[in-house]
C-alpha cells in the first residue's frame, strides 16, 4: 500500500541532490574565479613600490625585499599563506585588528589590492631564521610539540604543522619569524589587543610572558 509513495520521495530526494549539486559547483566556481583575479605581478609592483598618488608606500620598507623582513618588530610574509595574508589586511580595516600603521595603509588599499599584494607573497621564498636562548629553547620546543597540559594550553604544531609551515587557508606559517614579533602578537591576543583570532586569544590567556618567549624563540628555528 506504500509503494505510489517511494517515486515521489525518490524524485524530491534527487531533485535536491541536483540542487545541492549545482550549489557546490557554482560555489566551487566562484571560489575560483575570486582566486583567478588575483595578480601576483601588480602585487609585486604594489608591495615593492607602493602608490604615491593613493598614500601607499612600499610594503618592502617594512617588511623587507620579497617579504624577507630585517626588523625584528615587522612580521617575515615571504611564503605566507595567500589567504592568511587577504584576511589579516581585510581585519586591519575594522575593529579586530587595530594597528596604526597597518590600518591606515590597509584602509587606502582596494580589495584587488589585497588579493595581488598576498598572491605574490604566497610564492616568495622564505629565509630562515634561528633560535637565540639556549636556556629557553628546549621549553618552547615543548610546549610547541606538546602543549601544556596542567594549563590546557594544546601544542601549537597541531595547528601550525610541526615544522611551522601552517595549513593553508586555515592557520599561518610562523616558521622563521622574528621573536620579538611573534611574542608581541601572542601578548597582544593574551590583552585584547589583537581580537581577530577567539582560539590564539584563549590560549595566549593560560601562558606566562616566559612561555611565549620560549615558544617564540623556538618558532624562529624552524625552517
Amino acid at each position: 500500500m506504500n509503494e505510489p509513495c517511494v517515486l515521489p520521495v525518490a524524485k524530491s530526494l534527487l531533485v535536491a541532490m541536483l540542487a545541492m549539486s549545482s550549489l557546490t559547483a557554482q560555489t566551487y566556481a566562484a571560489e575560483e574565479n575570486a582566486a583567478a583575479k588575483a595578480d601576483p605581478a601588480k602585487g609585486e609592483a604594489l608591495y615593492a613600490n607602493g602608490d604615491a598618488g593613493r598614500n601607499i608606500p612600499a610594503c618592502a620598507s617594512c617588511h623587507g625585499a620579497a617579504g624577507n623582513s630585517t626588523i625584528v618588530a615587522n612580521p617575515k610574509l615571504a611564503g605566507q599563506h595567500e589567504a592568511y595574508v587577504y584576511k589579516q589586511l581585510s581585519n586591519f580595516k575594522g575593529p579586530d585588528r587595530n594597528q596604526a600603521i597597518m590600518t591606515t595603509y590597509a584602509k587606502a588599499m582596494t580589495d584587488d589590492d589585497m588579493k595581488n599584494v598576498a598572491a605574490y607573497l604566497d610564492k616568495q621564498a622564505p629565509k630562515a631564521g634561528a633560535a637565540k636562548s639556549k636556556d629557553t629553547v628546549e621549553l618552547g620546543k615543548k610546549i610547541y610539540r606538546g602543549g601544556i597540559a596542567e594549563k590546557n594550553v594544546p601544542a601549537c604544531a597541531g595547528c601550525h604543522s610541526p615544522n611551522g609551515a601552517g595549513i593553508p587557508n586555515q592557520y599561518p606559517r610562523i616558521a622563521g619569524q622574528h621573536q620579538d614579533y611573534a611574542t608581541a602578537q601572542l601578548i597582544n591576543f593574551r590583552t585584547g589587543a589583537r581580537k581577530n583570532s577567539v582560539p590564539m586569544a584563549t590560549i595566549a590567556k593560560r601562558m606566562s610572558d616566559d612561555e611565549m618567549k620560549a615558544v617564540a624563540d623556538y618558532v624562529a628555528g624552524l625552517k
